[in-house]
Order: structure tokens, then sequence, then C-alpha cells
């Protein structure tokens, strides 16, 4: 599913801890237009349950996640 995914802007947040990567996505998200997609580039392990449900608290989707090297990709769509 997020394989074929093409994001319209890229947020790195790898390094950071919680709560950095939700207040920078925050941050992002307010500056993107509705349908576009942000992939947020994190290290930290508490990322993977805090984006979901960011997400859904603020009303945007949440398209998933895959590995990389050394860190994870995280999708949302703007709403």
């Amino acid at each position: 599913m997020v394989e074929n995914i093409t994001p319209d802007e890229t947020l790195d947040c790898r390094g950071l801890s919680c709560p950095m990567p939700i207040l920078k996505t925050k941050k992002a998200i307010g500056k993107m237009k509705s349908g576009q997609i942000l992939e947020i580039l994190g290290t930290d392990p508490g990322t993977k349950n805090d984006l979901p449900a960011f997400a859904q608290k603020t009303g945007h989707e949440y398209l998933g996640e895959k590995e990389d090297q050394g860190f994870t990709r995280f999708y949302i769509q703007v709403k």
C-alpha cells in the first residue's frame, strides 16, 4: 500500500524523540493543502504509536509506514 506513495513534502525527524516528531509534523501539516501527503522520517520507536493517534485525533488520514535502513517512513494525508 505505501510502496506507491509519492509524498508532496518530506519531514526529517530522524534522531528526534517524543514529542518533537509530533510537534514538527503538526507544524508541517499546517502549511500544507488538503489532499497533500506528508512523509515523516523517524527513528523514535514511540512514533509508531504517536503518529497514527495524532492523525486520528486531528482528522488527517494515516496512510501507513514502511521500514527503511535504520529508520521508518510514515505517511499522512492532510484533510
